[in-house]
């Protein structure tokens, strides 16, 4: 295999392990603290905003890693 499909392999399956936490550790827990469907949709879509903001951190970091490395 060439390292680019390596490096997608690697890229598709970290997505889909970071998918798979974020369900089952903040939206799971967000979607059953409430019985009423708007507040759980409401809690969907503020967990939605927890999951930009972690990714926004790791794309932070990884650029910043990138720019101070040499």
């Amino acid at each position: 295999m060439s390292r680019t499909t390596i490096n997608a392999l690697v890229a598709v399956g970290a997505g889909t392990f970071g998918l798979a936490l974020y369900a089952g550790l903040i939206l799971l827990p967000a979607w059953n603290a409430y019985s009423r469907l708007w507040e759980r949709l409401a809690a969907t879509v503020l967990s939605l905003y927890v999951l930009a903001v972690l990714v926004g951190v790791g794309v932070a970091g990884a650029l910043a890693v990138v720019y101070f490395w040499g």
